[in-house]
């Protein structure tokens, strides 16, 4: 399995706000779908963060999102190790494929693939 990023995912209560201020960090948008949005830096793109409302399809917002090249085989993983999944693999209408999962200190992990 290759991990591709791993992502900060930050609560915001305003999505003008905070992107300002990742702006003034030097930060460029990269993504914003309205209730999610990623943040990146222009010279290393995988340098990003992201701030985010309530979920679309989640119950529940995660703390760290990494993105792997095979998201089935690490949700397998998960599911064999016996760890809490708190939303289930599904395909995303935004193009992701995604679950989230409990780290043992109680951290939501959002783990998505972007189908191709």
């Amino acid at each position: 399995m290759t991990i591709r990023r791993v992502v900060p995912d930050i609560r915001s209560a305003s999505f003008e706000a905070s992107r300002d201020f990742y702006r003034d960090l030097g930060f460029v948008e990269v993504m914003n779908q309205g209730w999610v949005a990623t943040m990146a830096s222009p010279s290393n793109p995988t340098a990003q963060v992201t701030f985010m409302g309530d979920d679309a399809t989640a119950p529940v917002h995660p703390d760290v999102s990494i993105e792997v090249d095979d998201v089935d085989a690490v949700h397998a993983a998960m599911v064999a190790r016996g760890a809490e999944i708190v939303h289930p693999l599904q395909d995303e209408e935004w193009g992701v494929r995604r679950f989230f999962v409990r780290d043992p200190d109680g951290t939501v992990v959002n783990v998505l693939g972007h189908r191709a």
